[in-house]
């Protein structure tokens, strides 16, 4: 019959590692970063454009990537929303209330082939000044 510790030094504390801390801890994939602080005057809700250059990413030759949280704050007045699009196609949507924050760890994760085009946009209302705090994980994988 097994006994039972002496004490919580004696407990071996077992984790299962993810699927991408692996790739990353072995050299089979690299994170990739679109983040900073971004101030925007909104053209209208359905006047959806690109961010910031800063906020583009492509992915390279012979690799592959995968979007996995995105995290923003919205400094303004008024809801706005950010999408994640490829290649020009919005694929999520993330409205934000007026001096607000959303994290999302995504559960659906897309595969992004070489030379795909993720970016970041923005919509707000007609005028209204603000500025937007954006981090959005990515990892790039080798194909």
């Amino acid at each position: 019959m097994p006994t039972l510790p002496e004490s919580l030094d004696d407990i071996q504390i077992v984790t299962s590692e993810g699927r991408h801390a692996r790739m990353i801890r072995s050299g089979l994939a690299v994170p990739q970063f679109l983040q900073g602080v971004f101030p925007f005057v909104g053209r209208g809700v359905f006047d959806l454009s690109p961010l910031n250059d800063a906020l583009t990413y492509r992915v390279p030759e012979n690799k592959t990537a995968e979007v996995l949280y995105f995290r923003a704050g919205n400094i303004s007045d008024d809801l706005i929303y950010l999408t994640l699009s490829a290649n020009g196609k919005p694929i999520r949507y993330f409205p934000i209330g007026p001096k607000a924050d959303i994290h999302v760890a995504l559960a659906i994760v897309e595969l992004h082939a070489a030379g795909d085009r993720i970016e970041i946009c923005l919509a707000a209302p007609r005028g209204l000044n603000g500025s937007v705090v954006v981090d959005v994980g990515l990892v790039e994988c080798g194909a």
